[in-house]
């Protein structure tokens, strides 16, 4: 036998599992789809990229590698967490079950999820012994999104069918009544079982008129408001007005669509509507966000109050496309009235989500937006005008500035604590007896540090002693040193809001103390007084931070963070005032603001 027939023999013996792992990734790329094997013990051997690019991660192969799946988490569709050993591709591994369509969540490292399509088979060898798995599997997500879109507009036919102000009903080819909504049903007295398939000839008192009906639509005319007269259940006699049309398959009528109005209600009917329209313009008027409205060649035809706020002025109607007086690209790049999300809304016919602009008023103040502009059609589709609405997002981009600002702060106490500990270990040193007792030393000051902080995440404190909040504050930075430290000043209780910023502000000022300052040396001292002066809306409170002893002071040539930090507790948090001066015998700090009578 030549070399080629015993390797012709062997590619024809090899299991199917041999066979995938034998050629190699290359082959799998070459699936439209994502692909992976895993071994008889669930060890992934071979997959795609469109699998790695999937699970947005590269699991590692083989033993100690990943294991049934190489998806960072794994979810039910229900969201109940699905371990790796329960999966399909375990199941199949464990019994030979073969998995067809199912779905499972699969979270990426990210945390982003998607609806993952499945369907797995265990390989076998030609003795029946599972060999392995191999699992295709596709994202589904935007099928769910899409099914369930259609689930909620079927949901919202379904309600527009049966709870209509006005009676409909469905007629068949042959003139069986097969359904009636409430309103059509309420009219003539009848129950469901009572009318639904009965012939519509039962109901009209002329037969003429229903045979003209009938006749009509079953040549393709369409009526409305046909005048025509039905018999009630309880005998009597309704007037009604019949808006009509059939549809039709294979050039035959199919069935008939009918609104049945109630012609003596009609002008009751008529005064709902303007009260309808009424009740929704003073719905739109009371509601927080801006509001407008445009015809469908964009000249403004209705806005709030609140859309008068926001722009800072007061639209003409027939203005075009927006009420704002200027508009910028969140890049503050000028945004043309005829370009913006307005604009584009009706110029294409469709709604415009997930964007943002900057509204510029007549003073210059500015605000940031989303706008929610959506095309408005009447029944039979043609575009009428639009609607959007307006939602300031002033706060959105302060939380966001906050976060940055926080994250900055949180570095710049790292930093401090940091070098906070570096100088209470060098202190230490110097004043130990011995290594053991530096040891202690040090040791009972760190956890001291760290009461500190705790005292600076606190957020549920009550009324706090002053004097006892400025030695939790500053012994566990300084120690106990009744000689150097100086803590006096008048009784007075403040409140949680008061006691978080002066936290914050006497540990600023005491790590850069001992950082830089009067403590940073053995023969510096610090002076913490404060008084308190009855107002007509309160007292004010006026604190003063002195260092004397220290090394000399020079202002600094630009202003740090902390310097930044402390200002905004005292001067925006508490409304009060920040003076900080850097004079040659040492930092002198005083800011005062405002108490109430109890320490409000």
């Amino acid at each position: 036998m030549s070399n080629v027939e015993e390797l012709a023999r062997e590619t024809f013996t090899l299991s199917e599992y041999d066979s995938l792992v034998s050629i190699g990734t290359s082959a799998l790329e070459a699936i439209p789809g994502a692909v992976y094997l895993c071994d008889r013990q669930g060890w992934l051997v071979r997959y795609n990229s469109e699998a790695a690019e999937l699970w947005g991660r590269t699991p590692a192969l083989g033993e100690s590698g990943d294991r049934f799946c190489g998806s960072h988490r794994l979810y039910l569709t229900d969201g109940t967490p699905l371990a790796f050993e329960h999966c399909p591709t375990a199941l199949a591994l464990d019994g030979g079950v073969a998995t067809r369509n199912q779905e499972v969540l699969i979270q990426r490292p990210d945390g982003s999820r998607f609806v993952a399509l499945m369907n797995i088979r265990a390989l076998k060898d030609r003795e029946g012994a599972i060999q392995g798995a191999i699992n295709c599997f596709q994202d589904v997500s935007a099928h769910h999104a899409m099914a369930e879109e259609l689930r909620c507009k079927s949901a919202e036919l379904e309600d527009f069918f049966e709870n209509s102000a006005v009676g409909l009903h469905i007629v068949s080819g042959d003139g069986i009544i097969l359904r009636a909504n409430k309103a059509e049903l309420a009219l003539l007295g009848y129950s469901a079982q009572e009318y639904l398939g009965r012939h519509i000839t039962e109901f009209h008192v002329d037969a003429p008129v229903i045979g003209d009906i009938l006749n009509k639509l079953g040549s393709g005319d369409c009526l409305e408001s046909y005048p025509a007269r039905l018999r009630a259940k309880d005998g009597s006699i309704k007037h009604v007005a019949i808006t009509s049309n059939g549809r039709f398959e294979e050039g035959k009528l199919f069935n008939t669509r009918c609104f049945t109005i109630d012609v003596s209600i009609a002008q009751r009917m008529e005064s709902q509507v303007r009260e309808s329209e009424r009740h929704m313009r003073n719905l739109l008027e009371a509601l927080p966000a801006a509001v407008y409205t445009t015809d469908a060649e964009g000249r403004i035809t209705f806005y709030n109050r609140a859309a008068v706020e926001l722009s800072g002025r007061t639209p003409q109607l027939g203005e075009m496309w927006c009420v704002t007086w200027k508009l910028f690209n969140t890049d503050e790049t000028p945004l043309p009235h005829d370009e913006c999300p307005m604009a584009v809304a009706l110029k294409e016919n469709r709604p415009i989500r997930g964007v943002e602009a900057i509204a510029e008023r007549p003073d210059g103040t500015r605000v940031p937006f989303v706008p929610y502009p959506t095309p408005l059609h009447d029944g039979d589709g043609n575009l009428v005008g639009a609607i959007n609405m307006l939602v300031d997002i002033t706060e959105r981009k302060q939380a966001e500035n906050r976060h940055k600002t926080l994250i900055d702060e949180l570095n710049h106490r790292v930093k401090n604590t940091l070098a906070t500990v570096q100088s209470l270990a060098a202190q230490t040193a110097r004043n130990a007896e011995d290594a053991k007792d530096g040891y202690y030393r040090f040791e009972a000051r760190l956890l001291a540090l760290s009461r500190a902080h705790d005292l600076l995440t606190r957020r549920h404190w009550g009324h706090t002693p002053l004097d006892s909040l400025a030695q939790e504050v500053l012994m566990p930075v300084f120690g106990h040193e009744p000689s150097r430290i100086n803590v006096q000043g008048a009784s007075v209780d403040v409140s949680t809001r008061i006691a978080l910023n002066l936290t914050m502000t006497l540990n600023e000022l005491a790590i850069n103390a001992l950082k830089y300052g009067a403590m940073s040396v053995e023969t510096g001292t610090l002076s913490v007084t404060w008084t308190v002066q009855p107002q007509p809306d309160g007292a004010l409170l006026t604190l003063d931070w002195r260092e004397h002893g220290g090394p000399a002071v020079s202002p600094p040539k630009r202003e740090g963070l902390g310097s930044r930090l402390m200002k905004r507790c005292i001067e925006r948090d508490l409304g009060g005032k920040f003076e900080l001066n850097f004079v040659p015998q040492g930092i002198f700090c005083r800011f005062s603001f405002l108490i109430g009578a109890s320490g409000a």
